[in-house]
């Protein structure tokens, strides 16, 4: 026996379907979507106040020595204040750098590589040394 729908019952299977659809194509899209896209950028903040510093993509390296342990090499820098240059005896040798403070709380997070004297150094000029102990991770 062949069953007849009436208008109203067939609306609602295909409305049903059509969500179905949606609902499926929804989940598929989600499962593919980066966590970055998520959650937002990795980055660094100041370990005192949350103020954000630095992006995770930003780290050239991070097998660098601060005052204070470890530090990362960072490409950039941002909510961050420069001081004043000045003449620096560091393992690497002589350099002209500036501390890098926190532009809410004012810590010294680390300091920004000026100039290098060695050409063997000169990479470094421009870069930003964050320490690990003044930094946190967010978004990981």
């Amino acid at each position: 026996m062949m069953q007849l729908f009436t208008q109203t019952q067939l609306f609602g299977n295909v409305c049903y379907i059509v969500c179905w659809c949606i609902q499926e194509l929804v989940r598929v899209f989600i499962s593919y979507l980066p966590m970055a896209e998520l959650v937002g950028p990795r980055l660094y903040s100041c370990c005192n106040c949350r103020n954000q510093v630095a992006l995770h993509d930003d780290v050239i390296s991070k097998s660098f020595q601060g005052r204070n342990g470890r530090a990362f090499l960072f490409s950039h820098a941002m909510n961050i204040m420069v001081g004043p240059k000045e003449d620096r005896q560091l393992m690497t040798g002589l350099h002209t750098v500036a501390d890098v403070y926190c532009c809410d709380c004012r810590e010294v997070l680390g300091w920004k590589y000026e100039r290098a004297y060695e050409e063997t150094q000169k990479y470094k000029e421009g870069k930003f040394i964050l320490e690990k102990s003044k930094i946190v991770m967010e978004n990981w």
